[in-house]
């Protein structure tokens, strides 16, 4: 009698071998497009970058070795005559030393306030997004506006400013007339438009610390406050550095905010007590002079000056990061 526990399947059928994947030979037209293709998605940004910043930049340099008035036309190559009449021009030292007096007032409380107000806005807060999205309003708001509304606050004589230290018995400042004050007067200019655009890039930097580390410093005792020096701000060390380069360039370039300050006039107050050299460029190349090959020399000079600044201003902030991380 046959054992049915132990009877065995039929065999199956066995699939047929699958046929061999031969590979795809890509064409001439193939290899090119995976060559060159690439070239082409950047191929905007270098164009754009060539035209409207490579080209400028050459071509200031050749115009300020010419003798080229905007009146007058190209007169021929003087050499670094324009560069010698620039060291011995007393308004563009002037001008040099507004622009990196108001620079240095503006821009150190600008990034101490802005990162403070990153840390605060890095808290569980009520209504915390409308406050990040609040702290940028300054920064869209127009130069002009800001320029026109600052000088009713810095006004001489009708100042609300003015008109609140005369409330605690000090007697009214011409804001416009002496150098100090119009670069305190400025930099609060500045600093208003643009702590919250710097607070909101080292906000994005401080949410992407990991939580478990401040988690481990809570756990070994430090405070927030030894938190945030001894650990916040050496991980966020490259936004810092990003921050004071971007800050350096456009310190250097500042002209709508003494402009509108000084109600349109180029010149900077009765004796240029804050004329920038930005300002001073565009009154002897477009306002009075029309000195085109000055101008150049001017513009090649601010440029290498900014880059040379910006250079130390990288290197100075890394080093204190890292003498304070220590």
């Amino acid at each position: 009698m046959p054992d049915l526990g132990t009877a065995e399947a039929p065999p199956r059928a066995a699939s047929p071998p699958a046929p061999p994947v031969r590979p795809r030979r890509r064409g001439a037209f193939g290899q090119f497009d995976m060559k060159v293709s690439p070239y082409f998605y950047v191929a905007p940004f270098f164009v754009l970058f060539g035209i409207f910043g490579l080209f400028p930049l050459v071509y200031t340099a050749y115009v300020s070795l010419r003798e080229w008035s905007l009146t007058g036309g190209d007169k021929g190559f003087v050499g670094l005559a324009n560069y010698t009449e620039m060291f011995g021009d007393d308004r563009f030292w002037n001008a040099l030393f507004n622009t990196f007096g108001i620079f240095i007032v503006s821009t150190v409380p600008q990034l101490l306030l802005a990162l403070m107000l990153a840390n605060w806005l890095n808290k569980k807060l009520r209504f915390r997004t409308a406050f990040r999205m609040g702290v940028l309003l300054p920064n869209i708001t127009s130069v002009a506006a800001v320029g026109i509304v600052f000088g009713f606050i810095f006004a001489d004589r009708f100042g609300l400013l003015t008109w609140l230290l005369d409330l605690v018995g000090i007697n009214p400042i011409e804001w416009r007339n002496s150098r100090p004050a119009a670069w305190t007067a400025i930099s609060f200019m500045v600093d208003w438009r643009w702590i919250g655009y710097n607070s909101l890039i080292y906000l994005a930097a401080m949410q992407a610390i990991p939580k478990d580390l401040y988690e481990s410093a809570s756990l070994d005792g430090a405070s927030p406050s030894r938190q945030f020096w001894r650990l916040t701000v050496p991980l966020i060390q490259p936004t810092i550095v990003f921050t004071a380069i971007i800050s350096t360039i456009g310190g250097m370039q500042l002209f709508t905010e003494p402009l509108m300050f000084g109600y349109g006039r180029i010149q900077g107050g009765s004796l240029n007590e804050f004329q920038t050299i930005a300002m001073y460029i565009y009154e002897r190349t477009f306002d009075s002079n029309y000195d085109y090959g000055y101008g150049s020399a001017m513009s090649w000079t601010l440029f290498m000056l900014i880059t040379l600044f910006a250079l130390v201003n990288f290197l100075l902030v890394r080093r204190t990061l890292r003498g304070s991380s220590k």
